[in-house]
């Protein structure tokens, strides 16, 4: 058993021209769980961020959806960590993820940033420590550029599959949360295993 979480962290960028885009995934799935747990958001400026404090399967949780667009999200992260002195460990951050089909949800801690300038950045503030939930929204065609793919609109087909594996990251929440995150990974990674290229 890992040490429980105290804080959830979704990444994506304020704004209502940024909502239904692949780069809000993050964003996403903290409003399913802030909505699961009955919490209003409400802008924290010391932090700059939308946070609500939410009993999430038995723990006291911040639940932080950073407004400083993505490339500043480790402002945020950090702010939070030292404000309620946290340590990495506590905190989860859930992200979209280029790597895996759209659909397929993981869980990991530490490592790099894989080019996402959000984990970027909460590294550069905060050290590779902290947890991950990364929501798969796949790579765009080739000779397509990622930009305007991250900062694109799923299809139906696609925004479905990832719809699911935001469902799933919620399923699975509780043990995250607990602290047994070896079983979490375990069901997450034994289920939909494709990634975006087919490994």
């Amino acid at each position: 058993m890992g040490e429980p979480l105290a804080a959830l962290v979704g990444l994506g960028n304020p704004g209502p021209e940024y909502d239904d885009t692949r780069h809000n995934a993050g964003f996403w799935f903290m409003d399913r769980v802030a909505h699961g747990a009955g919490a209003s958001w409400r802008h924290e400026a010391k932090l700059s961020a939308s946070v609500c404090r939410a009993r999430v399967h038995g723990a006291e949780l911040w639940l932080v959806k950073p407004l400083t667009f993505m490339n500043g999200s480790g402002t945020t992260v950090g702010a939070l960590c030292r404000y309620y002195r946290l340590v990495p460990t506590q905190v989860l951050v859930a992200h979209d993820e280029l790597d895996l089909a759209p659909g397929i949800v993981r869980l990991k801690k530490g490592g790099g940033a894989g080019g996402h300038n959000g984990l970027t950045d909460i590294i550069a503030h905060l050290g590779a420590e902290f947890w991950r939930l990364r929501i798969g929204i796949g790579r765009p065609p080739p000779r397509r550029d990622l930009i305007p793919y991250v900062l694109g609109r799923p299809s139906h087909e696609e925004a479905s599959a990832i719809e699911a594996s935001l469902a799933r990251g919620v399923e699975i929440l509780p043990l995250i949360v607990q602290g047994d995150t070896q079983r979490a990974m375990n069901l997450l990674h034994t289920t939909g295993g494709e990634t975006a290229n087919g490994a």
